[in-house]
């Protein structure tokens, strides 16, 4: 899997040999929508026999008659159950045209400088923010030491406070604390996940390492 706003910075997947790439498109221009509607991304490499396989609609592009113009048309429909039904590879798929005409015009505007500025701004607010929390006493992070991209670990370890107190405090103050993925990950301790992206305002990342700083220290 790779997430599409990081693509602009890191090597695509068909750079470490990858066959098959899947990913979230919600980030590139589409709103959160409590969970949906949403569009996601499955590419292949160049090869007939993976993407004979691929599910949903193929879009190709061609040119007119007249070789003139670009021109856009279903590939492979042999594939598509309004063929041949009973033999369809590709029977079922969602319609999520909208959210992928906004990702479109979303990565229209920006273009390829945008879509790099896009990832530096994304690695600089999650690097800033772990700059930050790493300072108050007794908290770690990032707990594992590598690069980091939106998400990132936090341990509480050596606070003396649980995941679940701290989010409560923080949540007092209009926070929203990381995900507690203590239960998940018992052998890591007292640990959240965070994520910070783009939207994110300094502002606010500063606010979030003021406050946990007070929730640990009592205040």
């Amino acid at each position: 899997g790779a997430d599409p706003t990081s693509l602009g910075i890191l090597k695509p997947p068909g750079d470490y040999e990858a066959d098959i790439v899947i990913g979230e498109a919600q980030p590139l221009g589409n709103s959160m929508n409590f969970g949906g509607p949403l569009l996601g991304i499955f590419a292949c490499r160049e090869d007939m026999t993976l993407i004979r396989q691929m599910p949903g609609r193929i879009i190709g592009m061609t040119k007119t008659q007249d070789g003139t113009k670009n021109g856009f048309c279903m590939a492979l429909q042999t594939r598509e159950q309004h063929i041949r039904r009973e033999k369809a590879t590709s029977n079922i798929c969602s319609n999520e045209a909208l959210c992928g005409v906004a990702s479109a015009v979303y990565m229209a505007l920006l273009g390829p400088e945008g879509l790099r500025e896009l990832g530096e701004t994304v690695m600089y607010n999650a690097n800033y923010t772990m700059h930050l929390l790493s300072k108050i006493d007794g908290v770690k992070a990032p707990l594992f030491k590598s690069a980091h991209f939106k998400e990132f670990t936090v341990s509480f370890d050596e606070t003396g406070l649980s995941v679940n107190d701290v989010n409560q405090k923080l949540l007092g103050r209009r926070i929203h604390g990381g995900k507690d993925v203590s239960r998940e990950f018992s052998e890591i301790g007292q640990t959240a996940l965070y994520c910070v992206t783009e939207m994110h305002s300094r502002g606010e990342i500063e606010s979030l390492a003021a406050a946990m700083e007070d929730v640990l220290a009592g205040r």
